[in-house]
């Protein structure tokens, strides 16, 4: 139940931040200085937990972590450069479309990682899998209320940030298990951000380091929270829970992260959300879980 726990409020806290990245907006920030100050400051908490960690010489009880080498440590912040331009997609997309849209649109990592998955392996993906397709693109198409609206009634450029910023993310889940695994959770998770963080730099310059009163602004005003809650708090918490109760639960209970950012879209944002798109967010989380339940089922009856 710990484990859950920890999961469902990490996971919670990732679904809140695209709300406190529209009022950022409307504060008159751009993406260029959120992105920048969220990846920034997430870095520094990190790296400060790692050498505190480090300073006390704190050592797991349960698991003997591998100090990583140069080339784990390149590896980890290139990979974490996936992070970065999920979360600047992301946010780029939140200029043009609805909170509750953009979520969305994310969350197609999920059907994405299947095919980036089989391509990989060179293997036809799971019966499984192939079958949570289904309610997944239904789930879709009634979330973005294309039924209702139409399809040239959305916004091209917020649907071409928010796939890219699914496609990066399907990467960065696909390689994130496969690099530097015997490293300590927040080691990893600090190398990724920072790699994150560089990259976001590089593509959007952020103003805040040129001008003190404007850092001391955005930091305070967003900063915190935002580096808080997505790259420090949330990772601690799965770092926390995904050991107690296993990937194939915890990549259901983090789909918690769909209906909580739709809720702060419709009670902090005041967006419209209509039945159809309730019914396309329980279809999109019905997709997720379908795979695991199916697996143990199938375990249960061997």
């Amino acid at each position: 139940m710990k484990g859950i726990l920890y999961i469902i409020i990490g996971s919670a806290c990732y679904g809140v931040l695209s709300t406190f990245v529209k009022l950022a907006y409307n504060d008159g920030f751009i993406v260029n200085d959120v992105v920048g100050i969220q990846m920034f400051v997430g870095a520094i908490l990190l790296w400060s937990i790692v050498l505190i960690n480090k300073f006390l010489k704190k050592k797991s009880t349960t698991q003997t972590y591998v100090k990583p080498a140069k080339k784990d440590i390149l590896l980890l912040t290139v990979l974490g450069s996936t992070t970065g331009l999920t979360g600047m997609f992301y946010y780029l997309s939140l200029q043009y479309i609805t909170a509750s849209f953009a979520i969305v649109l994310l969350f197609q990592f999920t059907w994405i990682g299947v095919f980036l998955e089989a391509l990989l392996n060179r293997k036809f993906p799971e019966k499984g899998k192939v079958l949570s397709l289904i309610p997944l693109i239904i789930g879709t198409l009634f979330a973005t209320n294309v039924f209702s609206t139409g399809i040239q009634q959305i916004n091209i450029l917020g649907l071409l940030f928010g796939l890219l910023s699914a496609i990066s993310y399907s990467i960065f889940v696909l390689l994130s298990g496969r690099v530097a695994v015997q490293t300590n959770p927040v080691t990893k998770t600090a190398l990724m951000i920072t790699g994150g963080f560089i990259i976001c730099a590089l593509f959007l310059p952020p103003n805040f380091f040129s001008d003190g009163k404007f850092f001391v602004e955005i930091t305070l005003k967003y900063g915190i929270i935002l580096g808080f809650l997505g790259p420090f708090f949330s990772t601690f918490m799965f770092s926390k829970g995904v050991p107690l109760t296993g990937s194939g639960l915890a990549s259901i209970l983090g789909a918690t992260e769909l209906p909580t950012a739709v809720l702060m879209s419709a009670l902090v944002l005041r967006e419209s959300i209509g039945t159809a798109q309730y019914i396309g967010v329980f279809l999109i989380l019905a997709g997720i879980a379908l795979p695991e339940l199916l697996k143990k089922k199938s375990l249960q009856t061997a």
